[in-house]
């Protein structure tokens, strides 16, 4: 048996428990990291294919928001590289830069109603939104029936929440795109997405401890307080005392591990019945021949299923062997938060590429990864998050089942970490300061 005691004990280590655990440690709390995958990073992580570092899922990299602020107040570097330009849409076979247009660009060279859409952006950002019952798709039905404009929102829905603008509140949709705003920068990382993971277990390590290939088993709890983690490391059982865990394995999983008797009847309800897991397709693609000249990322038009694909290689050439390029393509099913056939809508993807990449026959096929179900694309689409507290005293929820209203990524689940770990620090002084007055 191994025993432990640490001041905080994090479960997961994808980006809402890396950058948890790294703002524990830089604040002075000894800090461990369970996960049961051999590597960090979970969804967002990066493999090894045939000389390729082949990213598993997230790619793209936001500067500025809480995720550039994590590193800068852990004090880890932000390896990322920024295409320029960033994003740009492929409609018809043709590329539209929207980095300086934005909006205004895009919609009006496709639809003579852009003026109302236009005007509904503008009436989002003053707070007018619609109450979150309507979907994007709806909504957008009340101002145009223009098939490239639906298509573009389609889109735009699968590759930033992973769902389709028939699944996705407006509400949403529009507190993205004007309150978190629209056509952000971003970067990829030369060693893989897990480059940047690896920047903050370098943080954590400083004060704690990264455990992989060790599963946790069971959070113990006692009166409605959180006492610990036992699982197994190495073949062997473990068990680390504490009064503080922070679970990034989603609420579905954080519940199985203490026991729904452990948690307030309502929050056990709200996980069964609140979460709406969202699923989709990353197919990485090496290629001889370039594919496509952008250097950043592309949203497609009218498709089947394909939202986007992004040119790694162009901007980080480090991750092909010399003479090759890197691609990542994501597809969304329909329905992306219900039961689909994976075989069937991976063919609608390729049939997608084939048609946009004359020369997609050349390619070379790295990976095809369906995410869903326990290992999803988002742990709860936007719309239908979960609070991050359970009920149980010291245990928390950080991650993309629990994020803000309205966003999506590696940010949001940044920003969950963030607002977690500065609750417990605020606490944490509160106590200090109530026993300082009555020693």
């Amino acid at each position: 048996m191994i025993q432990q005691r640490a001041d905080a004990v994090v479960i997961g280590a994808g980006a809402g428990g890396l950058c948890a655990a790294a703002r524990l440690a830089h604040a002075g709390l000894r800090t461990i990291v369970v996960d049961d995958k051999p590597r960090i990073g979970g969804r967002a992580s990066t493999e090894e294919i045939d000389g390729f570092k082949v990213n598993i899922g997230a790619i793209a990299i936001e500067f500025g928001g809480v995720f550039e602020e994590t590193f800068r107040s852990v004090g880890a570097p932000l390896d990322i590289r920024a295409p320029e330009p960033a994003a740009s849409f492929f409609l018809d076979g043709k590329m539209v830069d929207v980095s300086r247009g934005g909006w205004s660009l895009l919609l009006g060279q496709l639809t003579k109603q852009a003026a109302r859409i236009l005007e509904k952006f503008a009436d989002a950002r003053t707070g007018n939104l619609p109450d979150g019952r309507q979907s994007t798709e709806d909504w957008l039905k009340a101002y145009t029936s223009n098939e490239t404009v639906h298509a573009i929102f389609r889109n735009l829905c699968a590759a930033i929440f992973a769902c389709n603008s028939s699944e996705l509140p407006a509400r949403a949709f529009l507190t993205y795109f004007t309150g978190k705003g629209a056509f952000k920068r971003f970067g990829f990382c030369p060693e893989g997405t897990i480059g940047v993971w690896n920047a903050l277990a370098d943080v954590i390590r400083r004060n704690g401890e990264i455990w992989l290939s060790s599963p946790a088993t069971k959070i113990h709890t006692r009166d409605g307080r959180v006492q610990g983690v036992t699982g197994e490391r190495d073949g062997k059982p473990f068990e680390i005392g504490t009064d503080l865990v922070i679970s990034n394995a989603g609420p579905k999983a954080t519940v199985a591990l203490a026991g729904e008797a452990a948690f307030p009847a309502r929050y056990v309800q709200q996980v069964r019945s609140g979460l709406r897991p969202a699923a989709n397709i990353v197919i990485n693609i090496a290629s001889a021949e370039p594919l496509m000249a952008h250097p950043g990322i592309i949203t497609f038009g009218r498709t089947r299923r394909l939202c986007n694909m992004a040119n790694l290689t162009a901007t980080c050439p480090e991750l092909a062997p010399p003479g090759w390029h890197l691609y990542v393509a994501y597809a969304v099913p329909i329905p992306a938060l219900g039961d689909f056939d994976s075989d069937a809508e991976v063919a609608l993807a390729l049939e997608d590429l084939r048609d946009q990449f004359p020369n997609f026959g050349k390619a070379k096929i790295l990976s095809t990864r369906v995410m869903r179900d326990d290992w999803p694309a988002q742990r709860s689409c936007a719309g239908y998050d979960l609070p991050r507290e359970t009920g149980i005293e010291g245990l928390w929820c950080v991650g993309d089942a629990v994020k803000q209203y309205g966003n999506g990524g590696t940010q949001a689940c940044a920003e969950t970490a963030k607002l977690v770990v500065d609750a417990i620090l605020a606490g944490r002084l509160r106590q200090q300061g109530a026993a300082q007055a009555h020693p």
